[in-house]
């Protein structure tokens, strides 16, 4: 529904990689979300009025705070469109986060409130009315959420949103939630056995299950999530594929909001070339990977020297030592440096899972023992990167 909607009130809207038009799909959405369930209130509420039924009045109240929900969506694409200023130089992009968020509380909280209002009905349980009227305005509830659930999963595919998905995920649990009610009501009919309150239990346990997913599904960008491994792979092989890059390290990719990515990494490089003919090549490199991929990116030049026997045999050692102690493991950035004297230091950066079995002080001391086995007068200046190693 949101897609097709978008044809007519969204330029360009096939266009997703643009945040403006990505925006404006939020925004439609709120505004949809707004009217449809004011709707769905306004008729629930007075089918839970005129039948007496805890479980239908709350899914009504439910209803409410989906309207609620969706004006918080619209405030947070809202917001999140806006430009960078000097308190938020990588703009604003991770308020609609945090709108999702919002929308996963107001889930859990609707459903602590039914809850309470089921033991209620549980405890001092009354007669319920049921007809045609509340059977029609329920299954048309049904109907319209299965529409809303449909058009708002299909948009948030689209323009990659955890907010939009939020609010599909909760059309799906209303139309849970309402089939249940519908059903219990039915039955209740039926056989005069009131079901209302420990229907409304087993609704809530759906809503919030549904809540706290959606909750998880905001907090982790919010926290800080690593990029996906397809992207890490892609810039790698990206970037590999200049003349004169050596090797590829430290790439790092902080989100700042859906769209609004910031890149830096370590571009290894022959450290016999002119500096500056360097230096406007990595220029070039951050400019094809801004273009290509939309976002704000930083390359720090790492330069390895291909052309000292001695540092290139140590290099391998040094391979070989690592392998021993974990094949798994890599490094990196590995020089050699002179100093005053005869002093010679060796420095690199060994990448280690982020869960492993042996502490960093160990791995440390572990290769500094061995290199100095084989060269007792260097000294060792190792850092651990951590890393995500899996395939």
């Amino acid at each position: 529904m949101i897609s097709f909607l978008a044809t007519f009130f969204i330029k360009d809207h096939n266009n997703t990689d643009d945040l403006e038009v990505r925006n404006k799909y939020g925004i439609l959405s709120g505004i949809v979300g707004i009217c449809l369930n004011f709707i769905l209130f306004a008729s629930k509420l007075f089918a839970g009025i005129i039948s007496s039924s805890i479980s239908i009045t709350g899914d009504a109240f439910n209803n409410l705070s989906d309207a609620a929900s969706s004006i918080v969506t619209l405030v947070g694409f809202k917001l999140s469109g806006q430009e960078a200023d000097e308190e938020h130089p990588f703009g604003h992009g991770r308020l609609e986060y945090i709108a999702g968020l919002i929308v996963a509380l107001f889930i859990i909280i609707m459903a602590v409130e039914l809850m309470h209002s089921s033991v209620e009905k549980i405890l001092h349980p009354k007669e319920t009315l049921f007809n045609g009227v509340i059977a029609g305005i329920l299954i048309f509830s049904i109907i319209i959420k299965l529409i809303m659930f449909q058009g708002n999963l299909e948009a948030s595919k689209k323009i990659e949103s955890a907010a939009l998905k939020n609010t599909a995920m909760d059309s799906i649990s209303d139309v849970v939630t309402t089939g249940i009610v519908l059903l219990s009501s039915f039955i209740s009919h039926k056989t005069g056995i009131i079901l209302d309150g420990y229907i409304g239990i087993l609704a809530c346990v759906f809503i919030v299950k549904t809540g706290c997913e959606a909750a998880r599904d905001t907090i982790s960008p919010l926290l800080g999530e690593p990029p996906s491994k397809e992207l890490v792979k892609e810039i790698n092989e990206f970037v590999l594929g200049f003349d004169g890059v050596l090797g590829v390290h430290d790439l790092i990719i902080h989100n700042y909001g859906p769209g609004r990515n910031f890149v830096s990494l370590h571009v290894e490089v022959p450290g016999d070339k002119d500096i500056v003919t360097v230096h406007d090549q990595i220029d070039d490199i951050e400019n094809e990977i801004r273009n290509k991929y939309g976002c704000m990116i930083v390359i720090h030049m790492d330069p390895v020297v291909t052309d000292d026997e001695f540092s290139e045999a140590l290099k391998r050692k040094v391979k070989h030592i690592v392998a021993e102690l974990d094949p798994n493991l890599s490094f990196h950035d590995f020089r050699v440096i002179h100093a005053k004297g005869d002093c010679r230091r060796v420095a690199f950066d060994l990448t280690v899972p982020y869960k492993y079995d042996i502490k960093d002080d160990n791995i440390i001391s572990y290769l500094d023992e061995h290199i100095k086995g084989i060269q007792p007068d260097i000294v060792c200046d190792i850092t651990i990167d951590k890393a995500d190693l899996t395939e």
